[in-house]
């Protein structure tokens, strides 16, 4: 088994996993994380970081930690909440590569182009960078098992209080 196979057979909470779609997605509605196959990929370290990235999304279900910007991106005109959400979930994923051991520079490049692009589409929040690193680090950690899979009250509020 690898590094990436150990962690999300470890999640124990973890959504369904819908391998052979045609894009990645996540799909709060049904909880279920929709991948291409491996085969798709131009490196087992790209096929985990996509479904890392998209576990991450996972982890702001309602039954999880309940991230408020997962809700507002689902709404339309959640741009910004949707904005800090796919920053959340790609630097969710680089902390899980980093935990698997994969090789920085097989998927640094198109993390830090996605990342750059999502700090450009909210350039005013001064606080942006932590905050999503911040949940970043709470989801990786509810993956891999080192805090409980339970929505956190301080989260239900400050998402909010953060995009005002």
């Amino acid at each position: 088994m690898t590094a990436g196979e150990a962690i999300v057979s470890g999640w124990a909470d973890r959504p369904l996993l819908c391998v052979g779609a045609r894009n990645a997605s996540y799909s709060p509605l049904l909880d279920c994380v929709r991948l291409p196959l491996l085969r798709h990929f131009h490196s087992a370290e790209e096929y985990y970081a996509t479904l890392f990235h998209e576990l991450t999304h996972a982890t702001g279900h309602p039954k999880r930690l309940h991230r408020p910007d997962l809700e507002e991106a689902l709404r339309p005109n959640g741009q910004a909440g949707y904005a800090r959400e796919e920053l959340t979930a790609e630097m969710g994923a680089a902390f899980l590569c980093a935990h698997a051991g994969f090789d920085p520079a097989r998927t640094l490049d198109n993390s830090a182009a996605y990342i750059q692009f999502w700090l450009g589409q909210l350039r005013g929040d001064k606080k942006l960078v932590v905050q999503a690193a911040s949940r970043a680090q709470r989801a990786a950690e509810v993956i891999l098992g080192i805090l409980p899979s339970e929505p956190v009250l301080a989260e239900a509020t400050s998402g909010h209080a953060a995009a005002a």
